[in-house]
Parts: structure tokens; C-alpha cells; sequence
């Protein structure tokens, strides 16, 4: 049977997979891409299961159930990386997975069993998230295809050089009736079950996310010779924005984060006529993503009007809130309840996961595991031993439950 030891060790194997030698980073259709589906894939053999790359290289593997051709319960997450990025988040849910399979490989079960590494949800080559588990939902939009990574590289080159066929990408879509739905382990990026003391706990929901452009254009001048009352700064007016936006998103009880800002021209000795800044809003709802939105944009035309500048926005992305199936959740529940834990907690993501694309075509379940501090995307990012080895057990318990109450 495997164990978290075990599942730690091959977490760090994965760390060797690497295209820098300072840091970890795994990025779609690389040569590193390639070299961790070879790994992972032995692993997913050892456990019996049958393996196979899709059409976006996603890894996948299967073991039959009663009978060939049952709609299969997914279970996995994704195994490309962030640069400079820490050891499990996405890589300790496929093991996880991996494991599970492997104790449960004389299961009798009602429907088949599969595995699956995603090959892209943190988008860090293209700029694009979840674009293997998009293939995977058959949400692929063909505009992608001339996404291009710093080098100059477009997607459809990458699927090329990486011996793929991109008229082929609609293979990789899965259609609902094939899947009895998703299950996905990983850490928590978050403190609040490490503050409560806990290992585990279940995912209500994931993150209603809208991201917008933000530009305020004033007017730039002589940094000397224009006194404050004939000034238009849209730095200024900026600057009250991102003041604003942390306000609102803490009273409405979301996320809003300002992550870039730019002013122009960009000389020290002239006021800046423009700036532009990008806002980041997540929500456990729709409804409260939106709401809040309404707030901020409110508050920024009336900055904006006072100081006599002009913003304009332009939305750059949008996706709805994911939440988890209840009687997914109750198949998480009891999978943590069997390892002593008679209260589970339950969290709303704010981080996206490959989940939420998936949801698109089936329902989706989410088990989150106690992180150090709360660390993701870096370096530090730690679990304990002792929590990954109840994780494995609460995975395990929670497909038998679903094996035992499929609707």
C-alpha cells in the first residue's frame, strides 16, 4: 500500500523535473512536460492502472470497472508548475490520486477509475489557466491557438514540436455521460486549517473571478512649473483607486487585488498623464463578486470626476463560481470524519483549480490538505506527513462512499 512517505518521495522526484537548476518550474508541451508524463506514468502503472496521453497532453490512467466502458470517477489535478514554485500544489493531488488507485486496485467498484495530470492550469508559458482541463471539458477555444510564449512560440507551434496534432484537440474533450464526476485533492494555499489545527477540511466552493483593465488618463505636465490646483494626475487618481478597491472587497467580505500598475510617460520630472492598473475580484459567489464590482467601479468614476480624469475599463476575464456537488461533499465529509476528524471545516476556494473547468461537464468534489502557513507558488510551500498520510485515507474512504451511494 502506499504511503505518505512514499507519496512525499515522488513529490520530490518530481522537483528534479525541473527546467531551471536554482528552481522549480514545469511549464505545457516542454521538455519537462514530456519527462514528468513519463514518470507519473510508470507510477500510474505500478498501480495497474492503463495509461495513455490525450490530445492536449493530459496523462490519464484507467482501470476498468464491473464492466469495460463504465462512466469513470476522475480523480487528479494538474502537474505543471509556476516558476520558482513550491513541491505540491497540483503535483501532491496526482500522486495523491495515484496512491488511492493503487489501494483500491481490488476494489469492486461500480464504475471505472481513472487518473489524470493535467498539463496546463497554471497557464505560466502562455498566459492562459486551466488549458488541459478546458480540452478535457471541451471548452477549447480556437483563438488560443495564437497564443505565444515569450520566446515567441504560438500554442499550435508548441502541439507541433511536442508531437501532437492540433486538429486533433477535440479527442481530448470528454462528454458528461462518461464520467460519474471529479475529485481533486491538494493543499489548501490558504491558513485556516492550519489556524484551526486541522489536516483536512472540504471545499464548498471555488471562486467567482473577474479580472478588468483599469486606465486613467489626466493630462502630463511639467512636474515643476504646474501648481496642484491646474494638476491632472492619473497616478494620484490611481493610487486613490487601489486605496478604494481594498476598502470595498474588505467590507463586502471578498478578494480584490491591484497587481500591476504603470504610470506614463514614466519620467521623474513629469506628472503622469496615464496609468493603468489590473484588478483581480474573487467571491465565493457571482452574486458577491459582482456586487462588489459594482462598488469599485462606482467609487472609481467618482475619483476619477473629482480629479478630472478619465477611467476606462475593459473586462479581461470571467469565470463563474464552481461549487462542489453536495453529495460530493458528503463523500469528502465522511472520508475526513473516518480519520478522527468528527468536525470537518469547510472552505470556499479563492484560488482557481482545474476543477472549476471541469464542473462544465460533471459534478465536482474537493479535498483540501493543511499547508505550512498558508504558502503556495513558492518555494516554502510545506505539508506534513501526518496530514498527507489522512488525506490518503479520507480519499479512499471518500470513493468508497460514492461507490457505495452513487446516485
Amino acid at each position: 500500500m502506499t504511503t505518505a512517505e512514499q507519496v512525499l518521495g515522488r513529490c520530490s522526484e518530481l522537483d528534479t523535473i525541473s527546467a531551471s537548476d536554482t528552481w522549480l518550474e514545469r511549464t505545457h508541451l516542454t521538455a519537462e512536460h514530456r519527462a514528468a508524463n513519463d514518470v507519473v506514468g510508470s507510477w500510474m502503472e505500478a498501480a495497474g492502472l492503463s495509461v495513455r496521453q490525450d490530445a492536449a497532453g493530459n496523462l490519464l490512467g484507467r482501470r476498468e470497472g464491473t464492466e469495460p466502458g463504465m462512466p469513470a470517477l476522475l480523480l487528479g489535478s494538474h502537474l505543471d508548475t509556476v516558476p520558482d514554485a513550491g513541491s505540491f500544489d497540483g503535483m501532491l493531488g496526482v500522486v495523491m490520486a495515484i496512491a488511492v488507485a493503487e489501494r483500491l486496485r481490488h476494489a469492486v467498484l461500480p464504475f471505472a477509475l481513472e487518473v489524470i495530470g493535467f498539463s496546463d492550469e497554471e497557464g505560466a508559458r502562455f498566459g492562459k489557466a486551466l488549458l488541459g482541463s478546458q480540452a478535457v471539458a471541451g471548452t477549447w477555444d480556437e483563438d488560443w491557438w495564437d497564443l505565444a510564449d515569450r520566446d515567441g512560440t504560438t500554442l499550435h507551434q508548441a502541439f507541433l514540436d511536442f508531437g501532437l496534432d492540433p486538429r486533433a484537440i477535440g479527442d481530448a474533450a470528454r462528454r458528461p455521460e462518461e464520467l460519474v464526476g471529479y475529485l481533486e485533492a491538494h493543499i489548501e494555499q490558504g491558513p485556516f486549517l492550519e489556524a484551526a489545527d486541522a489536516s483536512l477540511g472540504f471545499v464548498t466552493t471555488i471562486a467567482a473571478a473577474r479580472r478588468f483593465r483599469l486606465s486613467v488618463t489626466g493630462e502630463a505636465r511639467h512636474a515643476g512649473g504646474t501648481p496642484y490646483s491646474r494638476r491632472r494626475d492619473a497616478l494620484v487618481g490611481a493610487s486613490e483607486i487601489v486605496v478604494a478597491v481594498e476598502r470595498i472587497a474588505k467590507g463586502a467580505g471578498t478578494l480584490a487585488t491591484v497587481g500591476r500598475i504603470q504610470a506614463q510617460p514614466g519620467a521623474v520630472n513629469v506628472i503622469p498623464g496615464r496609468a493603468d492598473l489590473s484588478l483581480d475580484l474573487r467571491a465565493a459567489t457571482d452574486d458577491e463578486r459582482d456586487r462588489t464590482w459594482e462598488t469599485i467601479e462606482l467609487e472609481a468614476e467618482r475619483i476619477c470626476a473629482d480629479r478630472g480624469l478619465r477611467l476606462d475599463v475593459a473586462l479581461t476575464h470571467v469565470a463563474p463560481a464552481a461549487p462542489c456537488a453536495p453529495w460530493l461533499q458528503d463523500a469528502v465529509i465522511e472520508g475526513i470524519r473516518s480519520t478522527g476528524d468528527t468536525d470537518p471545516m469547510g472552505l470556499w476556494s479563492p484560488a482557481g483549480h482545474d476543477a472549476m473547468a471541469i464542473a462544465a461537464i460533471t459534478d465536482i468534489g474537493m479535498l483540501f490538505v493543511r499547508c505550512h502557513d498558508g504558502i503556495s507558488h513558492h518555494p516554502d510551500e510545506g505539508v506534513r506527513e501526518v496530514d498527507v498520510a489522512r488525506g490518503l485515507d479520507a480519499f479512499e474512504q471518500a470513493v468508497l462512499a460514492i461507490a457505495r451511494d452513487l446516485p
